[in-house]
């Protein structure tokens, strides 16, 4: 739809970044402040965008250090574009394509970040819908950037509901009859988790004959088979992140993270289990379900370390990431 070179309104074309589902992305230079960003132009242009405009409102307002931020959203030249920051970089896709299944620490500490987005976003209300490696930026000091959030509710509403909206491969069965949910983004994420420790999907992308397997938990096998040097923990995390039933998921991003980051700091947090505690164990089970609510409650802003700028844990005083005091 443009091409490099061409003036629109006051933004530059570089070059073309990117083609998907929802559109094209273009690098190009704002004129008047001399910055790089990036357009994206969605493929659908004869619609009602004074209608879709709701969605870049909401979206422009997430302020997070792990989502890639929507300056504006412009009309030139009869074309419709959001103008989003820009992330030198690659994606995790191509980290993943490129090395296969990721180092331990490094999984995590994406895992972490990812999470962080996730979390933020939903106690905004937004969900993304098409979380997946492609739509996660790897910057060049190793911060992650989420992009795409509320892209896929632009998608439903172009398609007039008529088309279900996602990456198979990631979504959550539920998404599969047109329902996504927060737990849905959750699923995704462990989609994800799966793939960054093992280097390959858990499974190939489902057909409409294999929803039942998919919701049965046929289709999943387990990480740790396919890669050995995954913890026990870890491995039980994922399987609870991609649980069939969304009330067997983790419900929140926030409690994937508080298990993710004990689990990196060398903590004891019992192995993350979907069946209710044995009666034995109820006594313990409360008092640690107290603990965590009470650890909430003083840490309801996310805590980030001040010199990598990564996750911390609610009770940390030392970064599990960079070593630094905090």
């Amino acid at each position: 739809m443009f091409f490099r070179g061409q003036i629109i309104g006051k933004y530059k074309i570089l070059s073309t970044i990117g083609s998907g589902g929802f559109g094209t992305v273009y690098l190009a230079e704002d004129t008047w402040i001399d910055k790089k960003v990036a357009l994206k132009v969605p493929h659908k242009q004869g619609v009602d965008f004074g209608e879709l405009l709701r969605e870049p409102r909401l979206l422009a307002t997430l302020n997070h250090p792990n989502i890639v931020a929507i300056l504006t959203a412009e009309k030139q030249e009869n074309v419709f574009f959001i103008v989003m920051e820009f992330v030198p970089g690659e994606t995790l896709e191509s980290i993943i394509a490129r090395e296969g299944a990721l180092d331990l620490p490094r999984a995590l500490d994406y895992t972490c970040q990812i999470c962080n987005a996730v979390d933020y976003a939903h106690k905004q209300g937004v969900l993304h819908r098409d979380l997946r490696p492609s739509n996660v930026l790897v910057g060049e000091s190793g911060l992650l950037k989420v992009a795409d959030f509320g892209t896929s509710r632009f998608l439903e509403i172009a398609a007039h509901g008529t088309t279900v909206i996602g990456s198979p491969p990631y979504m959550a069965p539920e998404q599969f009859h047109g329902k996504a949910v927060f737990a849905s983004d959750i699923y995704s994420l462990g989609v994800t988790m799966y793939q960054m420790l093992t280097g390959v999907l858990p499974y190939d992308t489902p057909s409409p004959a294999d929803l039942d397997r998919l919701m049965s938990g046929e289709l999943l096998t387990a990480p740790r088979l396919k890669n050995p040097k995954i913890p026990k923990a870890l491995n039980d995390i994922v399987l609870k992140a991609m649980a069939p039933e969304i009330h067997a998921r983790y419900q929140r991003a926030g409690d994937l993270l508080d298990d993710v980051l004990a689990l990196r700091e060398g903590g004891s947090r019992r192995t993350p289990r979907a069946t209710p505690p044995s009666a034995g164990g109820a006594v313990d089970e409360s008092q640690d379900i107290q603990t965590r609510l009470k650890a909430r409650e003083t840490a309801t802003v996310p805590r980030f370390c001040w010199q990598c700028r990564k996750p911390l844990h609610a009770r940390s005083d030392r970064c599990p990431f960079c070593g630094e005091a905090q």
